[in-house]
Formats: C-alpha cells, sequence, structure tokens
C-alpha cells in the first residue's frame, strides 16, 4: 500500500492550497483517512481525519478555515486550507488505515508535502 501525497507549495499569508493524497495498493478498503503536520522542531500533529462515511474532525487550530474531503471511488482523500497563516507551515503527511486483499488492516503514511506560508 503507498499514499501520494501532492498540492504543496508556497502561498502568501491569506491564501488557499489544496493537498491530495492518493491511496493505491492491494487494497479492499480504506477506513479513516487522516492529514497530519509536522513543523521544523515540533512533533506531528494531527491535523484532520474522516471516517468511511464521512464523519469529520478537524484541530482546533484550523477549525473553519481547513476542510477534509475524500473520493472513495478514486481512493483519495483531500485537504483544502484556506486563510493560511504562517504558523500552518509544516510538512503535511497523509495518513490512512486500510485493509489490504489479505485481510490485514494496516496504518500506512505518505511521504510528505511541504507548505510554506509566507509573504
Amino acid at each position: 500500500v503507498q499514499l501520494q501525497a501532492s498540492g504543496g507549495g508556497l502561498v502568501q499569508p491569506g491564501g488557499s492550497l489544496k493537498l491530495s493524497c492518493v491511496v493505491s495498493g492491494s487494497i479492499l478498503s480504506i477506513n479513516a483517512m487522516r492529514w497530519y503536520r509536522q513543523a521544523p522542531g515540533k512533533q506531528r500533529d494531527l491535523v484532520a481525519g474522516i471516517t468511511l462515511g464521512g464523519s469529520t474532525n478537524y484541530a482546533d487550530s484550523v477549525k473553519g478555515r481547513f476542510i477534509i474531503s475524500r473520493n472513495n471511488a478514486k481512493n483519495t482523500v483531500y485537504l483544502q486550507m484556506n486563510s493560511l497563516k504562517p504558523e500552518d507551515t509544516a510538512v503535511y503527511f497523509c495518513n490512512a488505515v486500510a485493509v489490504e486483499r489479505t485481510f490485514t488492516v494496516g496504518n500506512y503514511w505518505g511521504k510528505g508535502t511541504q507548505v510554506t506560508v509566507s509573504s
């Protein structure tokens, strides 16, 4: 199972970016999908999560600004980030809990995509 994140980049404060993460491999289903972020010198923190059924949760710091969504047919999770602030600067990682065709349940990570918010 592989996760490939994309969409990061440099944006000015107040701007927007949309991250995508595609899950590939021999999978039967993908349960929870999440975005985490890690700033230099800090721990990796949960940003947002979405269940198979579409229930979402967000870190307090991004509520009202970020929107997580998923396309189950495309095995893809998205993170729409609006009103970006310099403190949102971090490497963003996607995460998925997936059931493989061997019926093994695994917790998988992508390599991360850099988001830099700066003028």
